[in-house]
């Protein structure tokens, strides 16, 4: 029983870093930005699709894949944020639901079109497959990777978001637009550069969890509610909350599952709903 739990424990622990990794750049542009990017999700597919077709129709190793499903839908966030997000920064939220939704749907429908409807087949390579034994205990390979991505991921976003000049600019952009200005700030590149981060990290998210997850067109809106949910809880803007939020929704959502399949899937949201009544402004909120 004790290796039965620990091994749940380490599953549910790697899933909620794969959440992690998937809702952070929506932490960035929907904490930071005040921008509600609904279509988050779409920049998390682009990123499983160019890593999918790299993979399958062009050989490329799965590794070598990762930093251009990043740039991919960091390119594809640039293009959507200068052609449409910019006009909306001082919109209302359900302006900038309606667009971003959409943009979603229509994502769904181009990613049937171009590839099917049916899951994508992956093959990851021979030294991420397989389990670590340890004595009773016994680790997946591609879990591990996943759980020590993650840990790299966030020290990065710490120290660039909360410990650098990029991180202080783009603050100084979402408080004051016109003071930013005044000061000599490009306020639209620091907004290009900050959507590309954040979709940036959705695409490298999507990459990651093709194995874990599957990918078909409705991944996109499949998997957005869980990542609202990691953002709405942790607190937004924080991503040390989005970290131990979605640490903690993979175990319980694992445990849950395993324990009482038949309620599963709903010990998930009461959690969420008694954490949102405890503290409505995400665990991790800033005072």
């Amino acid at each position: 029983m004790i290796a039965r739990f620990v091994s749940l424990l380490f599953d549910g622990f790697a899933y909620g870093m794969l959440l992690f990794v998937l809702s952070v750049g929506l932490s960035v542009t929907l904490g930071m930005m005040n921008f509600v990017n609904l279509a988050h999700g779409a920049f998390a597919m682009v990123g499983g699709y160019v890593a999918i077709a790299l993979m399958n129709r062009m050989g490329w190793p799965f590794l070598a894949t990762l930093p251009v499903a990043f740039l991919a839908a960091a390119l594809f966030s640039v293009v959507l944020e200068r052609v449409l997000y910019r006009r909306l920064y001082r919109a209302t939220d359900l302006d900038q639901s309606l667009l971003t939704i959409g943009i979603v749907f229509m994502s769904i429908a181009i990613a049937a079109y171009v590839f099917g409807t049916n899951q994508q087949p992956v093959q990851l390579p021979d030294y991420l497959r397989g389990r670590i034994v340890l004595g009773d205990f016994s680790f997946g390979v591609y879990r591990l990777f996943l759980i020590v991505s993650a840990l790299i991921i966030t020290g990065l976003m710490v120290i660039g978001l909360e410990y650098t000049r990029f991180g202080a600019q783009v603050r100084a952009c979402v408080d004051n637009q016109r003071m930013a200005r005044g000061l000599g700030l490009n306020v639209d590149y620091v907004f290009m550069m900050t959507f590309a981060l954040g979709s940036g990290l959705a695409g490298l998210g999507g990459a990651l969890a093709i194995e874990p997850m599957g990918l078909d067109p409705n991944f996109a809106l499949k998997y957005l509610v869980y990542m609202l949910i990691v953002v709405a809880v942790g607190g937004l803007a924080s991503i040390r909350g989005a970290f131990f939020t979605a640490g903690l929704l993979g175990v319980i959502d694992i445990f849950s599952k395993y324990y009482v399949p038949w309620i599963g899937g709903f010990i998930l949201y009461l959690v969420m709903v008694g954490l949102l009544i405890w503290r409505p402004n995400g665990v991790f909120a800033r005072r």
